[in-house]
């Protein structure tokens, strides 16, 4: 699936295909805006993965304090000046190119 594939996903479908990583879906409910969903899922995955993604949710939520740790979780750099939607889509093609 290509990233154009699954924002448009996101304007046509009620929810994510539920046969996506539950990153993946943390991904599609955060491009939807809906944060706390987006969070519930990336909150309860204990990989590096999802301490990404759950890094990225608290850096959009202004709490960098919180996505600081979680960036070091995940193992990957704080992101403090690069725009929120370019990470959301880094992270999301990244995911993306792991499913066939």
């Amino acid at each position: 699936m290509k990233i154009d594939q699954f924002i448009e996903s996101t304007h046509k479908l009620p929810k994510p295909d539920s046969d996506w990583s539950p990153c993946l879906q943390s991904l599609w409910w955060a491009k939807k805006g809906e944060w706390e969903k987006a969070h519930d899922l990336a909150q309860d995955v204990a990989t590096s993965d999802g301490s990404w993604v759950h890094a990225y949710l608290h850096r959009v939520e202004g709490d960098l304090g919180n996505a600081a740790y979680w960036y070091s979780r995940a193992g990957k750099p704080v992101k403090r000046t690069e725009d929120p939607e370019g990470e959301w889509i880094e992270i999301t093609e990244d995911f993306l190119s792991r499913i066939s």
